[in-house]
């Protein structure tokens, strides 16, 4: 049979088409085709209809099948969606006399019915998505683009939704090798390439190389809304009229009448590098690297930084057309390794070419790459950029920009013009969370469904609330919060968004974004919201001298020898207080326990108790209190109290377990910090690998490892005189003064938190994440911990996860109830008669990361260290088992193999590589094989597809990791604006001793509301560290998890004694970090369980 292209010159010309790889080659094989079939480029949808019935062979039929299906949705109505925006708005005949009203819903007359004239500006992923999506609509589409070519070969993240959509409009046609296997990336370059294919079919005008300045709005009635372009448009361009302006022209460019808000965090250089990939076979062995993040995997970054010196937070390493990394680095390092010459304030300045040495980033990208792929990619070339320079450069995403509001609309002359933002313009994406492209495209198609309604006819204002509404869940989407249903999304936001409520913002809320040009436009004023808190009302916090008062009486009335009448000089006997944090939870302090104390041991007794176990942390020395030199802090912290327990309603009886209490995640990170420093000194008391194997974990007896916080009633030793003397006034670091609430305490002393950073990096210290050294008495981060001499030999470096303080009675967080006893019977001895077997609640993720252990030893087992078997065959046996017993079904490998030949059967015809959907039985069933023998291989598609579910929980985490990561940045800096304008209340009410009574009651009213927002972001913060405590466990249990595998897969015959004494001890580790999560898990449930009593209490 001899080849189409033999006998049609059209068909060579469409090949070279699809296949072209350049911009200027996609542009000039277009123009070609469209000379050999007659027809004029930029020509709408008829463009693309004629095309097709002119093209119907084979290799084309393929796509246009794809692109017909997407067409044919309902909500494109065939073309004809977007028909009747242009109408005349002094035009009321057609209405009127058809017996319709005066208003905006009416039909329009014949004579206005024209197409949408749409213009979008920038040819960006997002620029050309939305393109395709108006153009399927039935408007006619106009883009500008500055550039002439496509050259950037940062590889983006996909998420399913984006990859399903882009094989749907043909994606494998342009570009063969677009998520083959396991990939879920794609260089931009090729994303723009692919979809420019697609918008020259679907007959979309492009102009290259012209820069929108501006609107040039209608100069008389019955004109429209033209654009200002640079530097020589064609005339038929600057005359063209448009009544849609969507701008896609990146984060720099928003048009006029946008308000943007700037997101201010840390301090964050980005480094992205590009290598040549050769695609040899070397290098397609290499793995890649969804995302490696400092915060869950210290022992990494540590073993980098030692081998190269560099100091990184996170990197990515993807393969596309170039090997593309991209990492954060710290300042410090980049300066110690002569990668900025010089240290600046102003980040324009830091990063500028004047103050970056390129030789130096070369180097710096290049060891970064080289040691992250354990030097398997040979010698890294970096790829050229657009001037013909490497391809490497340094970025600042410390700032990321975001518009108030998604659309706009204009009217001048009766000429409406409808304005929507799309990518970067609209939301500047955090890089390290994957979310840009994604987001990118349900921006996009939200921005088309606007031009859709108002085609319809729906009121101005309608259209604009409606948008909005859709703008407040683009910040939210992630692939777990979205339908799961990919195949169904569409132009519709109610087949993307599970939870879409489109009357959120209504169209009252909206006014100001509909503007009515009378005159010139007025210039606006876009200042950027700096997010410093307001002082108003302190409605959140004790609001008032007179209620704190009235609050801290009610709750001390009853005691002998507690009379309060002010916040000061009644609590200098300790009494008032012990008195209270008895009252909040009683058996704690006993007033017994107080004879015989002075009133310096009382309350420092009363700090320590309260911070201990009701987790208010002291903004106030012992010392402080009792001398009365400082009624501000003791104000400030009478109010933690009163923010903690406000709800409680005063009565005879002990609170209520279901009171809120303080955070219950400050309280457990105040429980792990202490366990942390007493696990490390017994490590450097004894030697380590003393450890007896922990085969289950009794759910209330404490580990034998980690000494339980001190029973209640047993009496704490209060901090001795030197500690107490003057630690409120001045910082334990720096030696300056301490306001209120730039108070840090940590073991008694008190810091500034800007003071209190790691003595290496200097990086900020948050709970759990930090220790002091024994030795020389500084603090320091996990990462950097100088480590004892008697470590390990086999260990990698990195400090060990503190164990997590067990859950018990004694230890629980206030409000938290203990159903375990009552409900599973447990106790300190197990009765042999029961079974000891606990199941432990592990997420999906945990088991298709077949991370659980069974604990449960056979009941003839002895107890250790006399196991009647190896640790090798116990650790094969859990492991085989790991997922049975949940509840699901295993299918058997025959059923497997039906299901496999089906499945390649069905796809066999098909070009694509789509993600096979799996119920939890398939996926239950092969997992299991997958670890215990090496079948897997014989399932190839099945195999693809869990490789791929695999990459993406790793991806989730990565990202997960980098939220909680921009989340404490954001903390951090809105702590700093509290501690400022703290101090300026302070100062105030230090200094002003003659202002007027009223004036400073106000000026502490506004005090307490300020530590009642800090309050909150500590007990935030606290929240995100439990959850990276976490991240922290499971990136480990899953690297001992792969290690385990690797000496289980070998034979017994073949292993030494070496294999075996190591595979022992991995298994020692993978036990224990299974109680560590556990107890976490546990830990999770109680606090769930103490949330539905409060939620019960409130209701009754």
């Amino acid at each position: 049979m001899a080849s189409p292209t033999s006998t049609n010159p059209a068909h060579a010309h469409f090949e070279s088409f699809l296949q072209a790889q350049l911009c200027q080659d996609v542009l000039s094989s277009f123009q070609e085709l469209c000379g050999a079939l007659g027809l004029e480029p930029g020509g709408g949808l008829p463009q693309y209809h004629k095309i097709k019935d002119q093209l119907n062979y084979w290799s084309a039929k393929s796509l246009w099948t794809k692109l017909d299906k997407r067409a044919g949705q309902p909500v494109y109505q065939q073309g004809r969606a977007c028909t009747s925006t242009k109408v005349d708005t002094q035009c009321l005949g057609w209405g009127v006399e058809n017996g319709g009203s005066q208003r905006r819903d009416r039909m329009p007359c014949p004579h206005c019915l024209v197409c949408s004239q749409c213009l979008v500006v920038g040819a960006g992923p997002c620029g050309l998505r939305v393109a395709v999506e108006l153009a399927l609509l039935g408007a006619r589409v106009v883009l500008v683009e500055k550039r002439t070519k496509f050259s950037r070969h940062n590889v983006l993240h996909l998420w399913p939704f984006t990859i399903h959509d882009l094989r749907a409009l043909g994606a494998k046609k342009f570009y063969g090798r677009f998520c083959t296997g396991t990939l879920d990336h794609i260089s931009i370059r090729q994303l723009q390439l692919l979809l420019l294919k697609v918008v020259l079919l679907l007959g979309v005008e492009i102009h290259w190389g012209v820069t929108f300045t501006g609107l040039q709005p209608p100069p008389r009635k019955g004109s429209g809304w033209r654009a200002q372009l640079q530097p020589n448009p064609p005339a038929q361009l600057a005359n063209y009229e448009f009544d849609v302006l969507i701008s896609a022209a990146g984060g720099k460019f928003v048009p006029e009448g946008f308000k943007v808000r700037e997101m201010r965090g840390k301090l964050a250089i980005g480094i992205t590098a590009n290598f040549v990939n050769g695609r040899t076979v070397e290098e397609t062995q290499v793995p890649e690297i969804s995302g490696v993040a400092r915060i869950y995997n210290q022992s990494f970054f540590q073993s980098l930084l030692k081998a190269t010196g560099i100091d990184l937070e996170n990197i990515v390493y993807y393969k596309d057309d170039t090997h593309y990394f991209v990492m954060t680095a710290k300042k410090r390092c980049l300066l110690r390794l002569g990668v900025l010459r010089q240290d600046w304030p102003d980040t324009d300045r830091l990063l500028g070419s004047a103050n970056v040495v390129p030789e130096a980033l070369q180097r710096f990208a290049r060891a970064a790459a080289d040691f992250a792929t354990h030097g398997k990619l040979g010698k890294l070339e970096f790829a050229q950029d657009a001037h013909r320079q490497p391809d490497v450069s340094a970025f600042d995403f410390t700032s990321m920009m975001r518009a108030e509001s998604s659309a706009r609309m204009q009217e001048k002359h009766g000429a409406r013009l409808l304005l929507g933002l799309v990518g970067d313009c609209l939301v500047e994406p955090f890089w390290p969370l994957g979310t840009g492209v994604a987001r990118g495209f349900l921006a996009a198609f939200d921005a088309a469904w606007m031009v859709k309604r108002w085609a319809e006819g729906a009121e101005p204002l309608e259209v604009l609330a409606e948008r909005e509404s859709l703008y407040q869940l683009l910040s939210q989407t992630s692939p777990e919060n979205m339908h799961r249903n990919v195949a169904q999304y569409g132009l519709d936001p109610a087949t993307r968004y599970p939870n879409l409520n489109l009357r959120a913002v209504t169209p009252n809320q909206v006014r100001d974004l509909y503007d009515v040009l009378t005159k010139e436009p007025v210039q606006r004023n876009d200042k950027t919201d700096a997010g410093m808190p307001t002082t108003g009302s302190a409605g959140g916090s004790a609001g008032t001298q007179e209620e704190l008062l009235r609050w801290c009486q009610e709750q001390t009335a009853g005691y002998p020898g507690v009379h309060v009448s002010d916040l000061s000089s009644s609590w200098t006997d300790g009494l008032a207080l012990c008195a209270l944090v008895h009252r909040l939870q009683p058996g704690l302090l006993e007033p017994s326990e107080l004879q015989g104390l002075g009133a310096l041991e009382a309350t420092a007794w009363a700090l320590k108790v309260a911070e201990h176990e009701l987790g208010i942390t002291p903004v106030v020395s012992a010392q402080a209190v009792v001398a009365g030199s400082d009624p501000l802090g003791l104000i400030a912290y009478l109010s933690h109290f009163h923010s903690a327990f406000k709800s409680t309603a005063h009565s005879p009886g002990p609170v209520s377990q279901a009171s809120p209490g303080t955070s219950s995640a400050v309280l457990f990170l105040g429980k792990l910090q202490r366990t942390l420093q007493r696990s490390r000194a017994k490590e450097n008391a004894e030697d380590a690998g003393g450890k007896k194997l922990r085969l289950e974990m009794d759910a209330e007896t404490p580990s034998t490892e980690v000494p339980p916080d001190p029973e209640p009633g047993v009496p704490l030793t209060p901090p001795s005189q030197h500690q107490e003397a003057g630690a409120g006034d001045l910082c334990a670091l720096c030696g300056e003064h301490l306001y209120v609430l730039e108070r840090l305490c940590v073991d008694g002393h008190f810091f500034h938190r800007s003071c209190f950073r790691c003595h290496t990096c200097e990086a900020t210290l948050w709970p759990g994440g930090y220790e002091q050294h024994p030795g020389d008495g500084h603090f320091y981060c996990l990462q950097h911990l100088p480590q004892p001499d008697h470590k390990e030999e086999g260990s990698d470096g990195g400090p060990e996860s503190p164990e997590l303080p067990t859950p018990s009675e004694n230890s629980m967080p206030p409000g938290l109830s203990t159903p375990t006893a009552s409900q599973e019977g447990v106790g300190p001895v197990p009765d042999p008669s029961q079974p000891t077997r606990r199941r432990i609640h592990l997420s999906s993720l945990e088991r298709q990361r077949l991370s659980s252990l069974n604990l449960t030893p056979d009941p003839e087992m002895e107890p250790p260290p006399k196991p009647p078997r190896s640790c090798s065959a116990l650790a094969r046996h859990a492991l085989e088992s790991s997922f049975v017993g949940w509840g699901l079904p295993v299918q058997s490998p025959q059923a497997l193999a039906a299901t496999e030949k089906e499945e390649e059967e069905s796809s066999s015809s098909s070009e694509e590589e789509e993600d096979v959907p799996l119920d939890s039985d398939v996926e239950q069933a092969l997992q299991t094989f997958a670890k215990t023998s090496g079948t897997m291989n014989d399932y190839p598609t099945w195999r693809r597809t869990l490789l791929r579910r695999a990459k993406e929980e790793e991806m989730k985490r990565f990202r997960k990791a980098q939220t909680i990561q921009r989340r404490l940045n954001e903390i951090e800096g809105a702590l700093r604006e509290l501690e400022a304008e703290g101090v300026k209340l302070e100062l105030a009410l230090r200094r002003q001793s003659s202002s007027p009574e009223q004036q400073k009651k106000l000026w502490v009213g506004q005090l307490l509301q300020l530590v009642d927002k800090k309050n909150s972001l500590v007990a935030e913060e606290a929240e995100l560290m439990i959850t990276v405590q976490e991240l922290n466990l499971e990136e480990k249990q899953w690297q001992l998890d792969q290690e385990l595998r690797g000496y289980m897969n070998r034979e017994e015959t073949l292993k030494t004694a070496a294999d075996r004494q190591a595979e022992d001890q991995v298994l020692r580790k993978l036990v224990d970090l299974v109680n560590q999560r556990d107890a976490l898990i546990r830990l999770q449930e109680e606090r769930r369980l103490s949330e539905l009593a409060l939620g019960i209490g409130a209701q009754g």
